[in-house]
């Protein structure tokens, strides 16, 4: 039996110990410090009441478990890190925060024979620097890389027009933090809520702009290698104007005023369930002389395939997650050359992801990389 502790019994925690549980021989234990939370999971996953600042709670659920993947609050990921190095055990999450990665691949370098810290795991960062990784190989010569992706409601109504579907806070960091690029070749910063795009797909229009930590580690895997690479979020139009305004124009993006921020949203913005993923990764460069642009995009909508209870956010988030782990148990995640250590979401083979089951909201929606039966 192959071991598996979630931490964070939230929408995604919930829905990755679920997808992780329906194979026979994985045992989840999820573990959060909310009863409520735990007691609304499903049959056959073990659960524990458990504080995650409780280093030595910790380390007595970590006995036994091969990885543990933290789905809390972004901030709780460096220390979740250091008791799973000190433990044995492989460490997973799905931060978006660029500080908590480095603090995570630091710790990385202790690693024992086997052990991988693989944070960044998800959508985006995930699945994205996964695909656009793979595009990239596909030129002699790149001149440019764009990544947009967005959780949208389905059908938008309010003035925002937006619905909560994940962490409110992980949301707001998204659009205050410093955002990483590549410019002329090289890395570089851009203001988040800056960079304001539309475009049409599928025949809807949208905006696009600047927010953090989307790219993960592809601008250190890609500088030198590319001219331009940028991600930017995907809403729609007249959204960024309005948290622009909130952010900027109220100041609720300084400091502690983030939490006034967060109140206020969770106030006054409704969750949905009823939402859709968009992810378009498009790249333009050389190919045998002739300059070429090559586009890929998926649109996951809610209750797709066998999910048909979750949303899009938490299929594609809590799929791409678990294709991660099932690599990781299978042996098949670390890149040629390595047996420990750091794992960048970009390493992580394209190919190898498409054909684990869990992939399939991704096979289903992909137009490049469809196999033919």
């Amino acid at each position: 039996m192959r071991r598996i502790a979630v931490l964070g019994a939230g929408r995604i925690g919930r829905s990755i110990a679920e997808i992780l549980q329906k194979r026979s021989d994985i045992q989840v234990t999820l573990g959060d410090r909310d009863e409520a939370s735990l007691a609304a999971v499903g049959s056959g996953i073990k659960t524990a009441v458990l504080d995650v600042h409780d280093g030595e709670a910790l380390k007595r659920l970590l006995v036994g478990q091969e990885a543990v993947l933290s789905a809390c609050q972004y901030s709780e990921s460096p220390h979740i890190a250091a008791v799973a190095l000190g433990s044995g055990v492989s460490f997973f999450d799905l931060t978006e925060d660029v500080a908590s990665t480095e603090t995570i691949r630091a710790l990385s370098q202790g690693a024992q024979k086997g052990q991988v810290f693989v944070p960044q795991c998800g959508l985006a960062p995930g699945y994205v620097g996964i695909l656009a990784a793979e595009l990239a190989r596909r030129f002699e010569e790149l001149e440019t890389l764009k990544l947009r992706v967005g959780a949208l409601p389905e059908m938008p109504n309010n003035a925002m027009l937006y619905n909560l579907t994940w962490s409110t806070e992980g949301l707001i960091n998204e659009y205050c933090m410093p955002c990483d690029a590549i410019k002329n070749g090289h890395r570089t910063k851009v203001l988040a809520l800056e960079g304001l795009e539309t475009f049409a797909l599928d025949g809807a229009i949208y905006e696009a702009f600047n927010t953090s930590g989307g790219l993960g580690t592809l601008n250190e895997t890609l500088e030198g290698k590319v001219h331009d690479l940028t991600y930017k979020t995907i809403r729609y139009p007249g959204h960024r104007d309005q948290m622009a305004f909130l952010i900027h124009g109220l100041a609720l993006g300084r400091g502690e005023r983030r939490k006034l921020l967060v109140k206020l949203i969770e106030e006054a913005v409704p969750v949905t369930d009823q939402d859709v993923v968009v992810i378009m990764v498009s790249a333009t460069g050389y190919i045998g002389g002739k300059l070429v642009q090559v586009t890929e995009h998926h649109r996951i909508i809610h209750g797709q395939g066998d999910l048909p209870h979750m949303s899009a956010i938490q299929i594609a988030t809590a799929s791409s997650a678990c294709v991660v782990l099932d690599l990781f148990l299978s042996g098949e995640l670390l890149p040629e050359g390595k047996d420990r250590g750091f794992v960048a979401q970009e390493e992580i083979s394209h190919e190898k992801f498409m054909e684990r089951p869990w992939a399939e909201p991704y096979r289903s929606t992909a137009h490049l990389f469809r196999k033919e039966a």
